[in-house]
């Protein structure tokens, strides 16, 4: 667990523990000589994979940003990608309650982002945070409902019961959440997925989302194989560099195994590199 000053705002990194992805699958169709030089496999071929959340108190909300793969998997999903269900501890050492979140940002609904937004009570999905409202982009929830290439991904129970309640909003864009607390859609990964600006006092970070997923995936051709869109994927990084390297933004990973956040910068020889803070 990391904590930091953004500003006038606290950020703390919460995590919904390690589960584990296809390196293969992870780095398309960058060679395995070179990724796992910064991200080792297992004998199966297997590489760790983060389940980052980050909570934002800004003196007058309680931001949760993702929440991880939750506790609902089906058991054969489960053996495969591991279901470490650790956000609520996470949460609970951190003095935080389900109760006291009021804000819950998905920046997409693929299962290892929304698992936590809702929990089983009595056989039927309910609310994980009872008092919070939730966001995502509207043209991410209809594409979950499209039967795509990636539909094995969305698990209706995440998400429905809450927009059917109004307690999910759907947002058309980028979007103003609250002061300091903004969305931009960022297409590649999927055609609506968004990252989550936080500012404060002059200060910005941005959870990124599966735009650059950890900090191994900094060059712009190293795309994930699950990207629906790579190209565009290459053109929202570029788009988002433009920005942060200016603005020197906190770039914060939502699948780092080690690194929850980081300054990207450019070395010397023009590469990207990941400078946690000090």
């Amino acid at each position: 667990m990391q904590r930091l000053t953004l500003g006038n705002f606290e950020l703390l990194a919460v995590s919904d523990g390690i589960h584990r992805l296809d390196g293969g699958a992870y780095f398309g169709v960058v060679p395995k000589v070179l990724w796992e030089k910064k991200l080792p496999a297992n004998d199966k071929n297997q590489v760790p994979s983060g389940l980052n959340s980050v909570v934002v108190r800004t003196g007058d909300h309680t931001v949760l940003i993702e929440t991880g793969i939750g506790n609902k998997l089906p058991e054969k999903i489960a053996q495969i990608f591991g279901q470490p269900a650790q956000l609520l501890e996470s949460l609970s050492a951190a003095g935080i309650a389900p109760e006291d979140i009021d804000i819950v940002i998905n920046s997409h609904l693929h299962f290892d982002h929304a698992g936590w937004n809702t929990v089983l009570k009595n056989g039927y999905p309910v609310a994980t945070f009872p008092k919070a409202t939730y966001y995502v982009q509207e043209g991410e929830w209809k594409h979950a409902h499209e039967g795509q290439r990636d539909s094995p991904s969305y698990y209706s129970e995440n998400y429905d019961p809450l927009v059917e309640s109004g307690q999910m909003k759907l947002l058309r864009g980028d979007t103003q959440i609250v002061p300091g607390i903004s969305v931009r859609v960022y297409p590649g990964h999927t055609r609506a997925m968004q990252g989550i600006l936080v500012e404060s006092a002059g200060q910005t970070a941005c959870y990124i989302g599966d735009l650059i997923p950890t900090s191994a995936h900094l060059d712009l051709s190293w795309v994930m194989g699950f990207d629906l869109y790579p190209v565009e994927t290459m053109e929202s990084r570029q788009r988002y560099y433009a920005e942060s390297l200016a603005g020197n933004w906190l770039t914060m990973f939502t699948h780092d195994p080690e690194i929850p956040w980081a300054y990207v910068e450019k070395n010397e020889k023009g590469k990207m590199v990941a400078r946690p803070p000090a």
